[in-house]
């Protein structure tokens, strides 16, 4: 087995018993003591407002001003960019030597290469759509802005924010209020995953 590969299967196996022992811990505190699993419960559950604090992001920039008035310029950036990056996507860009450069094991490089060309057929497409509108920019801005327009449109996200920000406290009152149960399936479980993961460790 490779190096990296046996490093990763160890740490995981290491991470697990981490897990396992703190499961115990859990399970027995909600057999033994759930009033200290409810304390602890109520030091975590904070809430915090961060509305205000990125209140600033939930601005519209406008940069319309600026592409506008400045049409020619910018239209030919847009056009010359694409047409360079044209030219390198259809006769400059070797997907098998990319790959290989990235990759350097062959088992799975068919599948890689595949991935590559659908980015790269990606990219060519967004260059022409980047020259197509390059041009119009440069000698219809008008219509630019009339095709802007039409793609433009507002996402309210607000109602399903409104929704993640409220607290729900349904399975502290599950958990707390069949603590010996619960305690004993979690304890029974990690005391499985204990086991297992030292029997690999040792193994």
């Amino acid at each position: 087995m490779p190096t990296f590969q046996l490093i990763g299967l160890q740490t995981l196996e290491i991470l697990t018993l981490i897990f396992g022992i703190s499961g115990v811990t859990v399970s027995l505190l909600l057999i033994f003591s759930p009033n200290l699993i409810r304390s602890i419960s109520n030091l975590f559950n904070r809430h915090v407002n961060i509305d205000e604090k990125i209140e600033y992001v939930d601005k519209e920039i406008n940069i319309d001003s600026f592409f506008y008035s400045h049409n020619i310029l910018v239209g030919t950036l847009l056009t010359v960019g694409s047409v360079f990056s044209l030219i390198f996507l259809f006769f400059k860009l070797d997907i098998s030597d990319f790959a290989n450069i990235f990759f350097v094991s062959h088992k799975h490089l068919s599948t890689y290469e595949m991935i590559f060309y659908f980015i790269s057929w990606v990219g060519k497409v967004a260059c022409f759509f980047g020259l197509l509108f390059g041009l119009i920019l440069f000698f219809s801005p008008d219509k630019m802005r009339w095709i802007e327009n039409k793609l433009n449109f507002w996402f309210e996200t607000r109602p399903v924010f409104d929704k993640l920000n409220n607290s729900f406290y349904g399975f502290d009152a599950l958990l707390l209020g069949r603590s010996m149960f619960f305690g004993l399936i979690g304890l029974i479980l990690s005391i499985f995953i204990i086991v297992l993961s030292t029997l690999n460790l040792l193994g």
